[in-house]
């Protein structure tokens, strides 16, 4: 017998065990060595779901590499699978084992047979497989196996590589360990141990199933096929963006040549600029779950957009895996214009400040840039999304950070009623509290001093540092013998500081600015925020302990908390409480009808699945 014959023979002595479950007659016998125990040795004992009933989420995009086409030559493996679906085997042709590549093939030959017998599904899919062992599957001996194997006149290639070295990243890359076996005195056998799997890949190039001896079934695989179909058709029939989405998305790109009245004219990024691919593509980072080390922790979940890109539910922030975040989460409404970002003024540029929480250990958790680029690199949905924003370049540390700088750029919220009145002369745009309000900012309650404002424009901050006291009397202070804990929302119970010490890791130490500079003046410094969009930002302060803007004007009208290092711009005001009731009322003015747009753009970004 020819050696290519003695190999499939070899093959088919095990598919000879499975035949009970196949159509065709088997084409070889042998020795029995038991019966087989996967599915496909009998009747499936569930009625496998409808297709189109269920979903088959992405697993990932499925891995390329040089291969050799037994009928056209050498070609990569994704132009093999062509635009079509792929079910995707790997085998060798040498294999006795009842459970192994036979039991592969004959399934494999039963899903062909269901192809031939629908010409939709046939027309759209196709069968691959592709040998492990390129020292003895040579393409000849691979194109007289498929001659032999192949009982349908089913769309189904055979391949194979060049070398060892050129089948081993493809086996990684698909988690196919493959090792020589030995016998009882150390001796190779020529027989290879691995473990089954026939993988289902869609028009897109992604993993869709994974299916292991046991659950490798011709009727389950082939509504696994029809599935997917309904999913691509179903994709093609539905407008993109469909119409909802479209009238939801703005224009963050037009807002953002053209910011809103009271903000002046955005600084433009060195690299080129906003384009709307990334301002798109920053979007969907932003709400990507995938970006954390375990795949839970987006940037939206500590600036929720419907809390003013910032968290309403907590003080300070809360990171992956629930560690804590020793300062609360700043909002993102109008950041574009921040020259100093985070409490501690760290970062200076937008494009540099997102791996701050991205390698964070207690908030996204991130080993290394790599291991985000990587991870990235390998998210199906991400495929030529980068490239079409930055001209060709892929995932890296500079195009991930201007993709979310370019999305955050287009935050901008302006034309407040403050802005109508003051900037437009809209006489009836404010009431009269706001506007004592006002007044006493820029005058006697010396706000105006660190939040400023001019006749041209109103960003109501300094971008300087000051030391209020506040985190001065946080590092101070000792716990107090009872803490109050919410255990379900407006219930509370007061708890022995013992008992919370003994479950609670010790509050972190806080040293604001000083953490950075090393320099004692630095103590407690903390950056000053904008104050636009304020009243939808609560808590407030670095450390969101104070609950609400009266409790802020109050704060500051005792004269903040005394100290060596105390700001001289802090001081007791003599305010009645009618004229805190003023201030307050003028912070609230400073709200943007705009934000209600930017929610509901935010919202259009697909949410990232940790799966």
């Amino acid at each position: 017998m020819p050696l290519a014959g003695r190999r499939v023979r070899a093959l088919l002595v095990g598919a000879a065990l499975v035949a009970v479950a196949d159509p065709a007659p088997a084409l070889a016998h042998g020795p029995a060595k038991g019966p087989v125990q996967a599915p496909v040795a009998g009747r499936l004992d569930f009625v496998p779901p409808a297709p189109g009933s269920y979903a088959l989420p992405a697993l990932g995009l499925a891995a390329d590499g040089e291969v050799i086409d037994v009928e056209s030559g050498a070609e990569r493996l994704h132009a093999l699978y062509g635009d079509r679906l792929v079910l995707l085997s790997f085998i060798y042709t040498h294999c006795a084992d009842a459970e192994g590549c036979p039991l592969s093939m004959a399934v494999m030959r039963q899903v062909g047979a269901q192809l031939e017998a629908d010409p939709g599904l046939s027309s759209r899919a196709r069968l691959v497989t592709l040998s492990f062992d390129p020292v003895r599957d040579t393409p000849e001996v691979m194109r007289e196996f498929g001659r032999r194997i192949r009982n349908v006149d089913a769309d189904w290639r055979f391949a194979t590589t060049a070398s060892p070295d050129a089948v081993a990243p493809i086996l990684d890359a698909y988690d196919q360990s493959v090792q020589l076996e030995h016998d009882a005195h150390g001796e190779p056998t020529g027989q290879l141990a691995h473990v089954l799997r026939v993988f289902l890949i869609d028009a897109q190039k992604r993993v869709r199933n994974v299916y292991s001896s046991s659950f490798l079934h011709a009727e389950v695989m082939a509504n696994d096929l029809r599935t997917l179909l309904m999913e691509a058709d179903a994709d093609v029939a539905a407008p993109r963006p469909d119409e909802a989405e479209a009238r939801a998305r703005a224009d963050l790109l037009a807002l953002a040549r053209r910011p809103p009245l009271g903000l002046p004219p955005l600084p433009w990024p060195a690299d080129g600029g906003l384009t709307t691919d990334r301002i798109d593509l920053g979007r969907k980072l932003f709400f990507d779950r995938r970006l954390s080390l375990n795949g839970t922790q987006s940037c939206a979940m500590c600036h929720i957009p419907e809390q003013g890109f910032t968290n309403h539910e907590i003080a300070t922030a809360v990171g992956i895996e629930g560690r804590t975040v020793r300062r609360n989460s700043p909002t993102l409404l109008n950041v574009g214009y921040a020259k100093r970002l985070f409490h501690d003024a760290r970062e200076s540029r937008l494009e540099q400040q997102i791996w701050g929480p991205l390698l964070a250990s207690n908030e996204m958790g991130n080993p290394s840039v790599g291991a985000v680029i990587d991870k990235l690199a390998g998210l199906a949905d991400y495929a030529g999304l980068f490239e079409a924003a930055f001209d060709g370049r892929g995932p890296g540390m500079e195009t991930l950070g201007q993709a979310l700088a370019s999305y955050q750029r287009g935050l901008l919220a302006g034309d407040s009623p403050f802005d109508r009145w003051y900037f437009a002369d809209e006489a009836d745009a404010l009431g009269e509290s706001a506007r004592r309000g006002f007044a006493l900012f820029t005058g006697r309650a010396r706000c105006a001093a660190c939040h400023s404002v001019s006749r041209e424009r109103a960003l109501f901050t300094d971008d300087g540092l000051h030391n209020t006291g506040l985190g001065y009397r946080r590092s101070m202070e000792s716990p107090p013998p009872v803490q109050r804990v919410r255990i379900a929302p407006g219930r509370y119970v007061d708890v022995a500081r013992e008992i919370v010490a003994s479950v609670s890791e010790p509050r972190p130490a806080d040293l604001g600015r000083y953490e950075i500079t090393q320099d004692p003046d630095d103590r407690w410094k903390y950056k000053t925020p904008s104050l636009r969009n304020v009243a939808l930002t609560a808590p407030y302060m670095h450390d969101g302990s104070l609950a609400t803007l009266r409790d802020v004007v109050d704060f500051y009208v005792g004269g903040g908390v005394s100290n060596e290092t105390l700001d001289p711009l802090v001081t007791p005001l003599d305010l009645t409480d009618a004229q805190a009731q003023d201030l307050v009322a003028f912070l609230e003015a400073l709200t943007s009808p705009g934000v209600e747009a930017l929610v509901r753009d935010a919202r259009t970004a697909p949410i990232g699945d940790p799966r």
